[in-house]
Order: C-alpha cells, then sequence, then structure tokens
C-alpha cells in the first residue's frame, strides 16, 4: 500500500506526496500529459524531441545537469506515445535544487536555433541508429501505419520521418511548449524523506506563480473497427526471420485491460507459457516467442511476436499460432495456470514499487488515468480475474479480421 496525499495548486498544477522517511533520498517526477498521439501528423517526433530540448537550459539555468549533479542528484526523462515523464533523485536534504531546476524549465525553457540544432541532430541520429541500421529496428516503423489507419498511434514516438525533425522551425518548437509544458497539464509527485508541508510550501514557493497555461483537450480520431486481416511481408539484413501479429484490443483503463494483460501473460509471458512450451521446446518453429499487451491510454494492440528458425516457412508458424490461439479460445485451462501468472503480475507489481522513483511514476501514471489509488487498487482488479473472462477475451480480439500480421524475413 502506497500511502500519499494530494493538492492541486491555484495555476492547476496537480502534486501527489509520497512521504518514505526511510530512504535519505526524495525524488521529484513530473508527467506533461503529452505524447506522439498529440502531435501533427505533418509534424512528428515533436514530443520526443522536446525529451531531449528540455535538458538544453532554461532562462535562468543555462546547464540542467550541472547542479543537480553539484548535489548528488541525477534525472533522466522518457515520452511514449501518450505521456511525457521528467524525473529526477537526489538527496532529500537538497530537494529545493529539484524545485528550483523544474520550476524554472517549466516557467521559462531557453530557446535558441543553437540548442534547436544540437538536439535536433542527436535525435536524427537516434532514428538512425535504433530504427534504421539496427536489425529489426524498422518493425513497429512498418506495423504501425498498418495496424492504425486513423488513430495518431499509427507512428511511433520517433516520428514517421526523419523530415519532420530535421524541417522543424523554432516558432514549431516554441508553439508546442506553450501549448502542452504548463501547470494545468502537469502532474507533480513529490516523493521520499520529506514532509507533506514542507513538499507543499516548496511547491507554492517555486511553482505557484507559472502562469496556468490551457490544459489539452483531445478530441483525437477514433479509429474504425478492423474487419479484414491486413499482411505485410518485408525483406532485410537480419539474422533470421521474425513474425509478428498485432490485434486491436481495449485502452489501459477498459474493465477489460487486466484480462487481457494476463491472456498475453498466460500465452507468451516465460518458458512455462503456451507459445513457448508449444512453438519452442515442442515444434521447434521459433527460436523465442513472447506476448504482450501495448498498455496504451486509448486502444491499443495485443501482440505476439517471435524469431522464426532457420528453414521455417512463416505461413507454417502462423499457423501455428493460430492453433495454439485457438486452443485458449475452445478449452478451458487450470485454475493453477491462471493462478501463476496472477502470482507473477504480483510479484512484478511489488518488486515494481521498491524504489521511491518507480511509486513516484506509478502515483502519477495512476493519476492521469483518473486516480491515483489505481496503484493500491490495481493487484485486487487482477487478482478477481475468472478464467471465462479471460477466454471471453481471447474469443473477443484474438481472430485474423482483427489483427495485422508483418513477415519480416531474411534477405534472399
Amino acid at each position: 500500500m502506497i500511502s500519499y496525499s494530494r493538492f492541486t495548486l491555484s495555476n492547476g498544477l496537480r502534486v501527489i506526496v509520497h512521504e518514505d522517511p526511510s530512504t535519505p533520498l526524495a525524488c521529484l517526477n513530473i508527467l506533461y500529459d503529452v505524447g506522439a498521439r498529440d502531435e501533427d501528423p505533418e509534424q512528428t517526433g515533436f514530443a520526443h524531441l522536446f525529451e531531449h530540448l528540455m535538458f538544453g537550459g532554461s532562462i535562468n539555468i543555462p546547464s540542467f545537469d550541472a547542479p543537480l549533479q553539484d548535489v548528488g542528484g541525477e534525472n533522466n526523462a522518457f515520452t511514449n506515445n501518450d505521456i511525457t515523464n521528467y524525473y529526477l533523485t537526489l538527496p532529500a536534504a537538497n530537494i529545493e535544487t529539484g524545485f528550483w531546476l523544474e520550476s524554472d524549465r517549466m516557467l521559462s525553457l531557453a530557446f535558441s536555433e543553437k540548442s534547436l540544432d544540437v538536439q535536433r541532430n542527436v535525435v536524427i541520429e537516434e532514428f538512425k541508429q535504433r530504427y534504421l541500421n539496427q536489425p529489426y529496428g524498422d518493425e513497429w516503423l512498418l506495423i504501425r501505419p498498418i495496424a492504425y489507419t486513423t488513430h495518431p498511434y499509427r507512428w511511433a514516438t520517433i516520428g514517421k520521418e526523419i523530415s519532420h525533425i530535421s524541417d522543424a522551425k523554432i516558432e514549431d518548437v516554441k508553439a508546442f511548449f506553450s501549448r502542452f509544458y504548463n501547470p494545468s497539464n502537469a502532474i507533480l509527485v513529490i516523493a521520499g524523506n520529506i514532509k507533506e508541508a514542507e513538499a507543499k510550501r516548496l511547491t507554492e514557493k517555486w511553482f505557484g506563480e507559472i502562469p496556468s497555461g490551457r490544459k489539452n483537450l483531445r478530441n483525437l480520431p477514433k479509429e474504425p473497427k478492423q474487419i479484414s486481416p491486413r499482411r505485410e511481408t518485408v525483406y532485410r539484413d537480419v539474422p533470421s526471420g521474425s513474425l509478428t501479429k498485432s490485434y486491436h484490443m481495449p485502452g489501459r483503463i477498459s474493465p477489460e485491460y487486466h484480462a487481457i494483460d494476463l491472456l498475453s501473460d498466460i500465452l507468451g509471458r516465460g518458458q512455462s507459457s503456451r507459445l513457448f512450451n508449444t512453438l519452442v521446446k515442442d515444434q521447434q518453429l521459433f527460436s523465442e516467442i513472447h506476448a504482450h499487451v501495448s498498455g496504451s491510454i486509448d486502444p491499443g494492440l495485443f501482440v505476439i511476436s517471435g524469431k522464426l528458425k532457420d528453414g521455417v516457412n512463416p505461413e507454417d508458424a502462423d499457423a501455428a499460432i493460430r492453433q495454439v490461439i485457438e486452443d485458449v479460445k475452445q478449452k478451458d485451462f487450470q485454475e493453477q495456470e491462471l493462478q501463476k501468472v496472477k502470482n507473477k503480475a504480483e510479484s512484478t507489481h511489488v518488486f515494481g514499487e521498491l524504489g521511491i522513483l518507480n511509486r513516484a511514476m506509478n502515483l502519477a501514471f495512476a493519476e492521469l488515468l483518473g486516480d491515483a489509488n489505481l496503484v493500491n487498487a490495481e493487484m485486487a482488479l487482477v487478482q478477481a480475474v475468472t478464467a471465462a473472462e479471460i477466454k471471453s477475451s481471447a474469443a473477443e480480439i484474438l481472430n485474423e479480421t482483427n489483427c495485422t500480421t508483418l513477415y519480416y524475413l531474411q534477405q534472399q
């Protein structure tokens, strides 16, 4: 159970405080309610570009990292299709340095052509190294625009193409910052060895006078129901072929989410899973195979992905996956199997909350989903899932008419 308190500043900044006197550390986690889904289709990759730009210095603090390192702190950030999350950890005695740094870049990020050029080049190099020049790197650049025809999940966080970043102008970047990086569009979590009263005092001092800005109100296009199979075959210079099947599924706050998440564990989590036992151990069609859910806020994807053994026909491997799925749909499975994946989910959850930083991140994301207390209710929801619900979810989503299949094969 994670204890916490919450308050909201007059400018709209939502704040959660989690006291933990057992640690000498404290952390600040700021979640901005902006991700790749909020981008202009002709200017993608901006949320990720901002993840880098936010470390380029603010008006009053030209170097973000140096003052933090001087007081024993460290920081980082990540961006996905739904959110952008910045976090720092430092000795609790020096927590005010964190407030100073985070508030100044929220209030007055420094914009310069030099900083934009530097970070633009960093992102372009990342695009090339991770997505274009790395084996299997472009798989999701290929899958997304096939699986999604309408919703902005159809492009990856890195963006659709390099030109969207290389052509980014300073005025475009400023407009994106003004729209999304403000108190009314952010959630601040303060966690660690700090009292609520002190956290509130420092928050008011450093964030209270920042103009609220406008809360981002989304009106994103809904993805139409997929009614026929989609398939793509590409050839690349890779060590072995791969096969990925992506099925549309409900979003993160759907009542069916936990049943579908457990279904992915039953099918493809670890060496005792259905897919691994049947297709790796027994039939030896794959060298490895996994299943997972995207976990996205809007309706996402249930993904099965595996590396083919040499000489295996992808059509045969595809048919074998479909047969394992059919068995899950048609046959009852033992309560012991369900309890096993529930226990794995719970142990992962507990392990993920050992550090104050993870607790801070989880609180921020749960608050974004609608209620910070979801971090405490999550495992009860998982344990309440029944075998019948999992079977129903499999029947509902694991159908070829709802599936995008990518054959990613070795160059001949």
